[in-house]
């Protein structure tokens, strides 16, 4: 009767089947989800159970629902666990990056190199844009700017510069706020668009 559509019929075979979906699905663990996740797939079989049944062949409706149970709820944990979607779930955005005071600096996007990489014109302008910059930094950062802008460049934290120099990061967010300033002048007298 629950397959033709009865709701009072299949009400009836859930209320049933309840304790046992439940049983089941405690036996099992699903990453990323908790014991509802599994209880509702193991609902979900019960209902495949119903719609699928053949009364024709020879096995109970109780070993079926049994089965389409246990397979539903082995499907949704190797689904957890395939690691399919990884890639997409544990990426990091190339547009947005954010900073530790909170403000923003330009993406990836923003600073990786074009269709225009490989053209020989751009790579000698940038070549002879590089000299100039090396040979500016050189004779306007003071000594304290110099060493900031060296493990800046190494990837160094705040914290870990701020040890290896002997101040406080306070003194590294200053020091590197004057190189930024210094590069911008720089840029901006050799009209590099930045």
């Amino acid at each position: 009767m629950a397959k033709q559509g009865r709701h009072e019929a299949y009400e009836q075979i859930m209320r049933r089947y309840y304790g046992f979906v439940r049983l089941k699905a405690s036996s099992y663990f699903l990453l990323g989800g908790d014991s509802d996740d599994l209880l509702q797939e193991g609902l979900v079989g019960l209902y495949k159970a119903v719609r699928d049944y053949r009364s024709d062949r020879e096995s109970s409706f109780r070993s079926f629902a049994e089965l389409c149970i246990t397979r539903q709820i082995i499907t949704a944990v190797k689904t957890a666990t395939r690691n399919k979607h990884t890639p997409l779930n544990q990426s990091i955005s190339f547009s947005h990056t954010a900073t530790a005071d909170g403000e923003s600096e330009p993406g990836l996007d923003e600073l990786l190199a074009g269709p225009s990489a490989h053209d020989p014109v751009n790579q000698v302008i940038s070549s002879e844009e590089l000299h100039s910059l090396v040979a500016c930094l050189s004779t306007v950062l003071s000594e304290l700017e110099a060493t900031v802008l060296s493990q800046y460049l190494d990837g160094r934290s705040y914290d870990e510069m701020a040890g290896r120099i002997g101040c406080d990061t306070k003194t590294v967010d200053n020091a590197l706020q004057r190189v930024k300033r210094k590069v911008g002048a720089h840029l901006d007298s050799r009209a590099v668009a930045a």
